[in-house]
């Protein structure tokens, strides 16, 4: 079955599957996501520090990167988060004022 929505390589893969006898009776998807190639200056001492640190994670500089950047992405919702539940425990009263002492306590 070839799908004219993926790359002709992957449609390749997806052909030999289909033709495997091992893998009749099994349901296989292949799932592509687009990505957008960005272009980063960096030290070359640094690239290359990096690239060995993700090969000893057994990652990609690529994938490493792209963790990275999803980590880094979802910072910003992190404060609009924090300030919606701010705002729906604003009604919130605690009945009376603790000392410092019960604050601290854990």
């Amino acid at each position: 079955m070839v799908s004219e929505d993926l790359p002709p390589a992957l449609n390749t893969c997806v052909n030999k599957l289909n033709q495997d006898e091992s893998c009749r009776g099994h349901e296989y998807s292949v799932h592509y996501y687009r990505m957008k190639n960005v272009t980063l200056s960096a030290d070359e001492a640094l690239i290359e520090q990096a690239r060995l640190v993700a090969k000893s994670q057994h990652k990609t500089l690529n994938a490493a990167f792209r963790e990275w950047l999803r980590q880094y992405a979802a910072q910003s919702g992190s404060g609009a988060a924090f300030d919606a539940l701010m705002r729906r425990l604003a009604d919130v009263q605690p009945g009376r004022h603790f000392t410092r002492d019960e604050m601290n306590e854990r």
